[in-house]
């Protein structure tokens, strides 16, 4: 991955992460960020809600034992991308830190059990997440590669995949979060 994107692209989740807004992650933003993914399940919906809880606290868990250099309990920006590309990324861990998030996420939003996400469905899942209505419809259409209109799990998995992995500067799934431009 090229150091632009991939410093792009980590540094968009960081600020994602940071709801405290203070240049650092903590806990209680991992923790904070699991509660706002977990509004897309159903109120009923107690095991999708808590594989969400229960794979940012992994996440969490994974970034603070590889990337607390200072051992404060609090991960820098730079902390953050270093860890990233070295252990959240690397095949044993991005499974059960990254994409466990991603396949909780598609059953919480798949409201009519049919396996795929309608654009509905998909955008739905961003508008709780405070991306816009127009970065979320452009990326569906990027998302959707076989064009049937909508995001299978196989899509959808593929796109976070892209995201995080990917050194493609023109992988669709550098689109998930909005425009990533190297």
């Amino acid at each position: 991955m090229t150091s632009v994107l991939k410093d792009q692209k980590f540094s968009i989740v960081f600020d994602w992460f940071d709801q405290g807004r203070d240049g650092h992650l903590t806990r209680d933003d991992f923790q904070a960020t699991a509660r706002m993914f977990a509004r897309v399940a159903h109120e009923d919906d107690h095991a999708t809600a808590a594989a969400i809880h229960d794979a940012f606290d992994a996440w969490w868990e994974l970034v603070l034992e590889h990337g607390d250099t200072g051992g404060d309990g609090r991960i820098s920006r730079e902390e953050f991308t270093t860890v990233m590309l070295v252990n959240v990324t690397a095949p044993e861990h991005f499974d059960r830190a990254v994409m466990a998030i991603a396949d909780a996420v598609i059953r919480a939003l798949d409201t009519d059990e049919d396996g795929v996400l309608s654009h509905d469905e998909y955008v739905r899942l961003y508008d709780v997440l405070g991306i816009p209505r127009e970065h979320s419809s452009a990326a569906f259409a990027k998302l959707d590669l076989d064009g049937n209109g909508e995001i299978s799990h196989a899509e959808f998995r593929q796109a976070i995949s892209d995201f995080y992995l990917s050194a493609d500067p023109d992988a669709p799934g550098n689109h998930l979060l909005g425009p990533v431009t190297p």
